[in-house]
């Protein structure tokens, strides 16, 4: 495992940023959303609604930005597991509202996690390499 790397020619070293892994996001993800519920239960908006549909999306996405893009379905899941629990049916139970709903709700959250994710994907500078004739 690398601690530090330099690009070619360059003077300053930087960290390595890792991703977190598949298993780790998503514990994060549980965790993260049962603190949100909390906090969604202290202001009163614990309900099926879109405030709580729109904040456990950003959940999915401020996890998925620190994590793998393989690890988002498993954000999307832990996400649509919290959401669905605790802000739809309450009382930490599942319910099921029909394929169309529920599916959606789920795309979504992995949607989120996956778009966040994929910035760190990309190469951030293409290195040019040049030959030198002599």
């Amino acid at each position: 495992m690398r601690m530090y790397s330099a690009r070619p020619g360059g003077q300053r070293y930087r960290p390595v940023v890792d991703r977190l892994a598949v298993a780790v996001s998503g514990t994060v993800a549980l965790v993260a959303g049962g603190v949100l519920a909390l906090g969604l239960g202290t202001l009163g908006d614990l309900h099926p609604g879109r405030l709580a549909l729109a904040a456990y999306a950003a959940l999915s996405g401020l996890t998925g930005a620190f994590s793998r893009p393989v690890a988002a379905p498993v954000i999307g899941l832990s996400a649509w597991l919290c959401c669905n629990a605790f802000a739809e049916h309450r009382h930490a139970e599942l319910g099921w509202s029909g394929p169309w709903p529920e599916g959606g709700h789920l795309a979504l959250f992995t949607a989120a996690a996956l778009l966040a994710a994929l910035p760190a994907t990309v190469p951030r500078r293409t290195v040019r390499v040049t030959s030198v004739r002599v």
